[in-house]
C-alpha cells in the first residue's frame, strides 16, 4: 500500500494536468445565479463604469411596473433630444407603452426612452429620481442613473457589474419583462408608420440556452453587455464592461 502511495504520488508530480481557466476581454465581469445571487465568476465586479444602454433595463422595468403598457402614447417633442441609436419615431405618432418598450430593448431607441419616461412619470427628470429610488430599495451602493437611456456625452449612468447583475436579477421576475428581452422580432404598424425590429442581442441566435439581455455602446463606456440563460432550473445572468469580445466571452461563461 505503501509503494503504491509513492507511485500515484510519483505520477501526480510528473505528469501535469492541463486546467482551462475562464478569462475575458472585459474591464469588469460578472456571472451570477439570479436566484441565489451566488458569484460563479468575478472580474472587477465592484468598479464603477459607464453602462451605457444596459441601463435600459431599469428603464424597462419600471415602465412594466407603472401597470400602464396598454396605454396609448402620442408622441411629443421630448424626443426631440434623442440622438445616437433610435426607433426613429415621429411627433404625434401613436404606439401603445408596450410598444415602446419594445423598441427601446430590441433596437436600443433613445428615442423610445425619452417618450417612456415622460408618460410614466410626467417628465425624465421625475422618472430618473424614480430609477434611483428603484437603486435605493434594491440597496445598491454603486448606482447612479442620469438619464432614462445611458448616454453619456454629457452626464451618464454610473454602475458595476455587480450592481447591473443584480437589477438584471430582479427584472427577470417579471414575465413581461422576460417575453420583450426573449423576442427576437417584433412588427408594428402605426398611424404613420410600419416598423420591424429585430433584436440586436445576437446571443439569442448563437446560444440555445440565452432567455434575454441587453446590448449597449458609447465612446465613453465602450461595448457593455447583459445576458441571461436557464438550464435544467438553473438561471445565470453575465454582466460584462468594456468588452471587444463580449458575445464570445457571455457564451463561454
Amino acid at each position: 500500500m505503501i509503494i503504491l502511495k509513492k507511485i500515484l504520488l510519483l505520477v501526480i508530480i510528473l505528469i501535469p494536468f492541463n486546467v482551462k481557466a475562464i478569462s475575458t476581454s472585459a474591464q469588469s465581469a460578472i456571472l451570477m445565479d439570479m436566484d441565489s445571487h451566488r458569484i460563479l465568476y468575478a472580474q472587477n465586479i465592484n468598479e464603477k463604469r459607464s453602462v451605457a444602454s444596459i441601463s435600459k433595463i431599469m428603464t424597462a422595468i419600471l415602465a412594466i411596473e407603472s401597470g400602464k403598457l396598454n396605454d396609448e402614447i402620442t408622441i411629443g417633442s421630448e424626443i426631440n433630444k434623442s440622438y445616437g441609436s433610435g426607433i426613429y419615431i415621429k411627433k404625434g405618432e401613436i404606439l401603445t407603452l408596450r410598444d415602446l418598450l419594445y423598441g427601446l430593448m430590441l433596437r436600443s431607441g433613445n428615442d423610445a426612452s425619452y417618450a417612456i419616461a415622460n408618460y410614466v412619470s410626467e417628465s425624465t427628470d421625475r422618472f430618473v429620481n424614480d430609477m434611483n429610488k428603484k437603486v435605493e430599495k434594491l440597496k445598491l451602493k454603486n448606482t447612479i442613473f442620469n438619464n432614462p437611456n445611458g448616454l453619456d456625452e454629457e452626464q451618464g449612468n454610473y454602475s458595476t457589474a455587480y450592481d447591473m447583475a443584480i437589477i438584471t436579477s430582479e427584472a427577470m421576475k417579471n414575465k413581461e419583462f422576460r417575453k420583450i428581452v426573449k423576442t427576437k422580432k417584433y412588427s408594428l404598424k402605426t398611424n404613420k408608420n410600419t416598423y420591424i425590429w429585430y433584436n440586436k442581442n445576437k446571443l439569442l441566435n448563437m446560444y440555445k440556452y440565452a432567455t434575454g439581455g441587453k446590448t449597449g455602446y458609447t465612446k465613453i463606456a465602450k461595448r457593455t453587455l447583459v445576458n441571461t440563460a436557464s438550464k435544467n432550473n438553473l438561471n445565470l445572468v453575465v454582466v460584462t464592461l468594456n468588452d471587444g469580445s463580449d458575445f464570445k466571452d457571455h457564451k463561454a461563461l
